[in-house]
């Protein structure tokens, strides 16, 4: 498996690319986009991006943990979670690609 990682510049790079705009523009472009999708998720809605999958916050609640290492029980305070379930036809490229 690669160790490469897609970073913000490289989508502003993609874009500037693709789409024409000046490297300044593109990396505006995603700024705005990410934070769109994070002002979103924040507020507690949902964000599904057709072909790629869906952006949910999710609910935990308070519960008892245990230290795998000690076995002594700890409790795991409620939080926030994110959650991303790919769409199929993301999975579907995905495995596909692992056949290259």
């Amino acid at each position: 498996m690669s160790e490469k990682t897609l970073t913000r510049m490289d989508l502003s790079e993609a874009v500037f690319r693709e789409v024409g705009l000046s490297r300044n523009e593109s990396a505006q472009l995603v700024e705005s986009v990410l934070g769109y999708v994070s002002d979103a998720l924040v507020e507690g809605e949902t964000v599904k991006i057709s072909s790629f999958g869906t952006f949910s916050v999710r609910d935990k609640a308070a519960r008892v943990g245990r230290n795998p290492k000690t076995g002594e029980e700890v409790p795991i305070s409620p939080r926030r979670v994110l959650t991303f379930r790919p769409s199929q036809i993301m999975k579907e490229r995905v495995a596909a690609g692992n056949k290259r």
